[in-house]
């Protein structure tokens, strides 16, 4: 049994029966996950790491603006 990791629900996914890349939905929140491995069934919320790398890209560029007020 797996749980969505959004909402706690139920998702049937039978590990015998998805390909690890694959994407299922939470029929109850909607919310989109990346099957990352089959056995066990481990899911990643879909475009997670895209959200962390853009905050990454952020930061530096801040820190840039901020040697820039040095000069």
């Amino acid at each position: 049994m797996v749980n969505c990791p959004e909402c706690e629900t139920d998702l049937d996914i039978d590990e015998d029966e998805v390909d690890e890349g694959a994407v299922v939905s939470c029929p109850e929140c909607g919310a989109d996950f990346e099957v990352i491995t089959v056995n066990p069934v481990e899911l990643k919320k879909v475009g997670e790491d895209e959200v962390e790398e853009d905050d990454d890209d952020e930061d530096a560029d801040e820190d840039d603006e901020d040697e820039d007020d040095d000069s």
